[in-house]
C-alpha cells in the first residue's frame, strides 16, 4: 500500500474516533447535566410507583366521646394481570385467606389490566397471611418451575369505617359506601367535614410487596375532622330498646323517641325502629331518617297550639267554660270526640285534659284564620328545624287563602297540616322553655386532628309565646297525666309531668288516603321548670292505637332514666290543679270566697 493511502486512512480514522468521542462527551452531558431529571425520571418510573396515602375520616362520638363511627386501618388487596402465570394455583391460595370463592378470585387476577382490584378493606393480618402464603409456594418450586412462581400482587393503604354501636343511633349516624364517601345521615350531610385530604407517597416496587425502606411520602395526607355529638349513648340505649318492643308489641310500622333540652335544642337520644346495623351491607333505599324525612298529620297533640294562641290572645283562660257537645255540626261539615258523652261544660284545661276535638274547634273559632294560620308557622309548623339532618322535610301546611270550609276546625284540633317528629318535639320544647323556640340540633361541637375542640354555634332562637302563656299551658298539660286525663300511664311517682296525648288518622303514602293511626305521646319533666322534652310516636300501629296508651309508657320508662342519669331530684313544688269542668271551677270559687271572708274576720 502505497505510504500516502496509508496515511489518508489513518487521518479518515482519527477524525471517525475525534466525531464518535465528541458525540459521546455531548451525550454524557445531556445525560447527566442537562436533561439529569428526566432519565432519572424514567429509571424510577421502572423502579417505583405512585399511589394515595389515605386520610381516615373523623370519628363520630356521643357527647361524652364514645365513638359511634370511627375508621380502622385495612389494605387494599390489587393485581398486576399481567404478571400472573398461574392464575388457577393462585386463586386456590389466595380464597380461603381472603374469604372469597375461588371462581371470584379467578375472574379478577385473569386478563391484561396492570391495576385490578381483588379485595377491599382486608385486614393486615390477611394480607401477611397471603404474602406468607405465596412466598411459602414460591420457595417448594424447582429451579426448572421458577417461571410459576406466583407474584403481581400488591397492597394500597386504606381505611374501613366501623360502628362500635352497632344499630344504635344507626338511622341518625348512617354510613359510608365502598369508596369511602358518607352515604346517609350524618356520614353524608357532613361529608365535606369527616372527609379528610388524601396524601401521595412513591415506593420501590418489590415483586409482591412494597420493598421494606423506599416508601418516600410526597404528600402528607390531612386526616378528617370529628364530630361530637349532643347524643347520650346511655340514654339513647334505653330509648332505643324502649321503641323497638313498643312497635314490637303494636305490630306498628315504625316508631321514634327523641329527648331533647329545650333550652338549648340539644337533643340527646334520637331512636328509631325498625333499625339496621351499618355494620352489614345495607340499601340506601332501604334506609331513612324517620324523625326529619316521615310527615305526618300530629292530632291530638297540635292542640297545645290552638289553646296557646287563644291564650296568648287573651280570647279564654284555663278556667273559661265552655258547653262541649259530643257531635258539633258546621255549616260544612259535622265533627264529633272519639267516645261518646252527653254535653259537658268543661274548661279550657279540660278541653285539653279530656282532648275534645268539638271543644277546641270552639277554642279554634275565636282565631281568625290568618291567626290561627301564623301561631302554627310561629311554632314551626311548614318550616324545617334546620337540624341539618339530610332530607329534613319542612312538613306542609297550606295558607288561608286556599283554606275550604273545613280546613280551620281540622286544623284546630291537629289534622290538615303536616310536621315531622323532629317539629313536633320542638312545638313542646318552647312550651317547656317558657315560650321560647330553640332550634333542635345533634352537633354540639368538632375536633381536628389534633384534637382542637371547637364547640358549635349557638342555636337561633325567637319568642312563640309569652312566659306567661307558656306556664299556663303547662298548668293544663299536667292535667292530661291525672287520673281524669288521657295518660295517666305517663305519670312519673315524684314528678310533676306535663304532656299531651295524640291519636290522628294516618294519610297513607301509597294511596293517599287515611288509614290506620299515627300515636303519640309528648311530654315533660319537671313540669314547673322543665328540662326534658321526650316525643314518642308510633306509626300504624295495629289494634289498640290510642297516644296515651301506647306512647304513654315508653315516655314514663325513658324519662324516668334520664332524671336520674341527669340527677334531677324529684318535684318540691305543689300541684295547684286547674278545675277540669264548671262543677270543679264552682267548688273552688266557693272555697277561695270562704277563705276571703275568713281573712276579713
Amino acid at each position: 500500500m502505497p505510504k500516502n493511502e496509508f496515511q489518508r486512512r489513518i487521518t479518515r480514522l482519527m477524525v471517525f474516533f475525534l466525531v464518535a468521542l465528541t458525540g459521546l462527551v455531548i451525550r454524557l452531558f445531556d445525560v447527566q447535566a442537562v436533561n439529569a431529571g428526566d432519565y432519572k425520571s424514567l429509571t424510577e418510573n421502572e423502579l417505583y410507583r405512585v399511589s394515595n396515602l389515605l386520610a381516615p375520616r373523623g370519628e363520630i362520638t356521643d357527647i361524652k366521646g364514645i365513638p359511634f363511627a370511627r375508621s380502622v386501618s385495612a389494605i387494599n388487596v390489587v393485581v398486576d394481570q399481567q404478571m400472573i402465570v398461574n392464575p388457577e394455583k393462585t386463586a386456590e391460595i389466595a380464597a380461603p385467606i381472603l374469604k372469597m370463592s375461588t371462581k371470584d378470585v379467578l375472574s379478577r387476577i385473569v386478563g391484561d389490566k396492570r391495576w385490578y382490584l381483588v379485595a377491599r378493606n382486608a385486614t393486615p393480618a390477611q394480607w401477611n397471611a397471603l404474602k406468607d402464603a405465596f412466598a411459602n409456594y414460591n420457595d417448594n418450586l424447582s429451579r426448572a418451575e421458577y417461571g410459576k412462581r406466583i407474584v403481581g400482587f400488591f397492597p394500597e393503604r386504606n381505611y374501613t369505617r366501623e360502628y362500635p354501636a352497632g344499630s344504635i343511633v344507626a338511622s341518625l349516624i348512617g354510613f359510608v359506601n365502598q369508596a369511602g364517601d358518607g352515604a346517609a345521615g350524618i356520614e353524608s350531610g357532613m361529608n365535606s367535614i369527616l372527609k379528610g385530604q388524601d396524601g401521595r407517597y412513591v415506593y420501590a416496587n418489590g415483586i409482591y410487596a412494597e420493598i421494606p425502606g423506599s416508601q418516600q411520602e410526597m404528600v402528607q395526607p390531612k386526616p378528617g375532622n370529628s364530630i361530637r355529638l349532643t347524643i347520650d349513648r346511655d340514654i339513647q340505649f334505653i330509648a332505643e330498646n324502649a321503641i323497638a318492643k313498643a312497635v314490637r308489641n303494636s305490630n306498628a310500622a315504625s316508631g321514634t323517641v327523641i329527648v331533647m333540652d329545650p333550652k338549648t335544642g340539644a337533643i340527646l337520644a334520637h331512636a328509631t325502629a325498625p333499625t339496621f346495623d351499618p355494620n352489614k351491607p345495607v340499601k340506601l333505599s332501604d334506609v331513612h331518617n324517620a324523625s326529619v324525612q316521615d310527615v305526618y298529620e300530629p292530632g291530638s297533640t297540635g292542640k297545645v297550639m290552638t289553646l296557646a294562641a287563644a291564650i296568648e290572645e287573651k280570647l279564654v283562660t284555663p278556667t273559661t267554660v265552655f258547653s262541649v257537645p259530643y257531635k258539633l255540626k258546621t255549616k260544612y261539615k259535622t265533627f264529633k270526640d272519639h267516645d261518646y258523652h252527653p254535653v259537658q261544660q268543661l274548661t279550657t284545661a279540660g278541653i285539653l285534659a279530656v282532648s275534645s276535638n268539638t271543644g277546641t274547634i270552639k277554642i279554634g273559632d275565636k282565631l281568625s284564620d290568618q291567626k290561627l294560620y301564623d301561631y302554627l308557622r310561629a311554632f314551626g309548623v311548614g318550616s324545617s328545624t334546620n337540624s341539618g339532618l339530610p332530607g329534613e322535610s319542612a312538613g306542609l301546611i297550606n295558607q288561608p287563602k286556599d283554606w275550604s270550609g273545613t280546613t280551620k276546625p281540622t286544623m284546630s284540633f291537629g289534622q290538615g297540616y303536616s310536621v315531622t317528629a323532629m317539629q313536633a318535639t320542638s312545638i313542646f320544647a318552647t312550651i317547656a322553655n317558657d315560650g321560647v323556640r330553640v332550634e333542635p340540633t345533634v352537633i354540639a361541637g368538632t375536633s381536628d386532628a389534633q384534637g382542637h375542640y371547637t364547640p358549635a354555634k349557638t342555636r337561633n332562637s325567637s319568642r312563640v309565646i309569652s312566659a306567661e302563656t307558656a306556664q299556663k299551658m303547662r298548668a293544663m298539660m299536667e292535667s292530661v297525666v291525672s287520673a281524669s286525663g288521657t295518660a295517666p300511664s305517663a305519670a312519673i311517682p315524684g314528678y310533676r309531668i306535663a304532656g299531651k296525648t295524640g291519636t290522628a288518622e294516618r294519610v297513607d303514602p301509597r294511596t293517599g288516603r287515611y288509614s290506620g293511626y299515627t300515636a303519640s305521646f309528648i311530654g315533660m319533666a319537671p313540669a314547673d321548670k322543665p328540662k326534658y322534652v321526650i316525643n314518642v310516636t308510633i306509626q300504624a300501629p295495629q289494634g289498640m292505637h290510642w297516644g296515651g296508651v301506647l306512647g304513654g309508657p315508653v315516655f314514663k320508662e325513658v324519662m324516668s332514666y334520664v332524671l336520674e342519669a341527669k340527677h334531677i331530684p324529684p318535684t318540691k313544688s305543689k300541684v295547684n290543679p286547674v278545675p277540669l269542668n264548671a262543677a270543679e271551677l264552682a267548688k273552688l270559687e266557693k272555697a277561695a270566697n270562704a277563705k276571703k271572708q275568713a281573712n276579713k274576720q
